[in-house]
């Protein structure tokens, strides 16, 4: 297929294929998911190798946040029966990281419900971010707070915070259907902020959301010029007691897809299989790690992940190994980068834009997939629980 021969040429040179490009990868039938991976699997050996980076979330703070964003379980109005409790002390926090730590995660996201912290929060997760680092040596630390402030990121990586999360989810054209408290500019300013501090910006995007292919294709490229170091691809989890419940949109192919135009379109940033991949990829999972290289390890925030050792018995039987403390995860030249202070900005680290003629594909006709709801566990064990966490 010259369309995939084209997009891995560009990988391997770290050049931005055109948007018609992007759009012809999910437009590409079932029939030819097989091959869309295995060229996709090129660029993400080129610049990761075989290697599968393991991270473990905590929940510091789960649910009654004021934010309506309608994907979400913890929003304003929700009805999901989540567990909800206020914030952990540090010690607590520490405890709950160990374990994903044992597990094998290189790297601990430590995540709080609500519109942004304030300058004591900020301090809360400073303590917790110390705690986690003296009793686990060489761990990498991520805080997800929401919104931040002039100042708080500084606070965060003085701390010790290692990077932060703020997510795009979707398009810029489509943010106001999916939530009305904020604006998508607002989550690119914490992004932009999280990368003037010096911290390593990690954002990205939930699909299955009821958007179209243009706006998966809108929000990678958007991702693309923010240019974060990693980018967590979430497939929608429609809990009972949100808007989007009814939204089951995906198969396990179009996610597959999804995750191959993300690794085309950012060919050295690691990529990583959020939330969802048990509910949408299924038993298709192992196939989906020669696109990303990095996955949640057990838990998510409010829902229930595969076992911890079924997540490395399946990273083993795939042929891939978990990365080591000791591996630094990006290549060489945005890890360069990122120590100097830089943000390997478009114009100088991903590369040449590409031009050149799109190839066309035609979409197929996909039936909407029956809603499994079987399959949405909402977590009722580890943080904020006497049970023992999965990891």
């Amino acid at each position: 297929m010259d369309l995939l021969t084209t997009l891995v040429d560009k990988g391997l040179r770290r050049e931005l294929p055109t948007r018609e490009e992007a759009l012809a990868v999910l437009a590409t039938s079932d029939d030819d998911v097989l091959e869309v991976v295995a060229a996709a699997g090129k660029v993400r050996r080129q610049w990761f190798g075989r290697r599968v980076k393991l991270n473990y979330l905590v929940n510091l703070k789960s649910g009654l946040c004021p934010e309506d964003c309608s994907y979400c379980s913890q929003r304003l109005g929700s009805k999901a029966e989540i567990l909800k409790y206020t914030w952990l002390k540090p010690d607590e926090a520490s405890q709950a990281a160990a374990a994903g730590v044992a597990g094998g995660a290189k790297r601990v996201c430590l995540v709080a419900s609500g519109r942004g912290p304030t300058d004591r929060d900020v301090e809360r997760v400073g303590k917790t971010i110390e705690a986690i680092k003296e009793q686990n040596e060489g761990v990498e630390v991520c805080a997800c707070l929401g919104l931040l402030s002039d100042g708080q990121a500084e606070r965060l990586r003085d701390a010790g915070a290692d990077a932060y999360n703020h997510n795009l989810n979707t398009s810029e054209a489509t943010y106001g259907e999916i939530t009305k408290t904020h604006t998508y500019a607002d989550r690119v300013d914490t992004v932009q902020k999280a990368h003037a501090a010096g911290l390593s910006a990690c954002s990205g995007l939930i699909a299955g959301m009821g958007e179209s292919d243009e706006d998966l294709v809108d929000v990678v490229f958007s991702l693309r010029e923010l240019d974060p170091d990693s980018v967590p691809v979430n497939f929608l989890i429609p809990f009972e007691g949100t808007p989007l419940a009814k939204e089951w949109n995906l198969t396990p192919q179009r996610c597959l897809r999804i995750l191959a135009m993300v690794r085309f379109v950012c060919p050295d940033v690691e990529v990583r299989i959020a939330g969802g991949r048990e509910v949408h990829l299924r038993s298709m999972q192992p196939l989906a790690l020669n696109l990303a290289n990095s996955i949640f390890l057990g838990d998510y925030l409010t829902s229930e992940g595969q076992a911890g050792k079924a997540d490395l018995d399946m990273i083993a039987d795939a042929g891939f190994e978990v990365e080591g403390t000791d591996t630094t995860t990006l290549p060489e030249h945005r890890a360069d980068a990122l120590a100097g202070g830089g943000c390997g900005s478009h114009s100088g680290g991903c590369g040449p834009c590409g031009d050149g003629e799109p190839a066309a594909a035609e979409a197929p006709v996909a039936e909407v997939p029956a809603a499994r709801t079987d399959l949405v566990a909402v977590r009722r064990r580890g943080t904020g629980t006497d049970l023992a966490p999965n990891a």
